[in-house]
C-alpha cells in the first residue's frame, strides 16, 4: 500500500493500487468501492503507542507500571475520597485551578507532617505541629478581619 497523504485529524491514508486490486478473487472481503480501492488509515503517533505497549509488557516494566498504583494513582485517589475533589464549587478555569492547588498543597503538608513526625522527636514534632497551627489560625484570622468572609478554614 501506498503512501496517499495525512488528514487533518492526523490520520495517514494508505491506497492500494486498483490494477491489482480489481483481479483479486478475495476483494469482496477487503473493499466494497467500485474504484477498487482499499484505504487504510493509520494514526501518526501509532508507532509510538505500540513502542509504549511493548515496553510496559516486559519483566522490567511490568513492576515498575505495578507500583504505579501504589504511588501515583495513590494520590489522586486520596484526593478524591478525604478531600472532596470528586466535583468543585467553582466556575472557571482560574478558580477552580486555584482550588486544585490550594487542596493539594494541604495535601503536602500533611505528607510533610507525617515526614517531620518519623525524623524528628515527639517534643520538637509537637512544636513543629504549634507553629504550623498558628499559622494556619493567623491566616484564617486575617482573612475575616480583611472583610474576605472564610467559611471553610479550618487549621486541620
Amino acid at each position: 500500500m501506498a503512501y496517499r497523504t495525512t488528514n487533518r485529524d492526523g490520520y495517514r491514508e494508505y491506497c492500494s493500487d486498483p490494477k491489482i486490486c480489481a483481479q483479486c478473487p478475495t476483494r469482496q472481503l477487503c473493499t466494497h468501492f467500485k474504484n477498487c480501492v482499499k484505504i487504510v488509515l493509520r494514526h501518526v503517533w501509532k508507532d509510538y503507542e505500540e513502542l509504549a505497549d511493548d515496553a510496559r509488557y516486559t519483566p522490567q516494566y511490568k513492576d515498575l507500571y505495578a507500583k504505579r498504583k501504589e504511588t501515583i494513582e495513590r494520590v489522586f485517589a486520596d484526593a478524591k475520597e478525604k478531600h472532596g475533589m470528586r466535583y468543585t464549587l467553582y466556575r472557571g478555569l482560574a478558580q477552580v485551578s486555584k482550588w486544585v492547588r490550594l487542596k493539594f498543597a494541604a495535601m503536602n503538608l500533611k505528607k510533610l507532617a507525617r515526614w517531620k513526625a518519623k525524623r524528628l522527636s515527639r517534643l520538637s514534632f509537637l512544636l513543629f505541629s504549634a507553629r504550623v497551627y498558628l499559622l494556619c489560625f493567623a491566616a484564617c484570622l486575617g482573612n475575616t478581619q480583611a472583610g474576605r468572609f472564610s467559611t471553610g478554614c479550618h487549621p486541620f
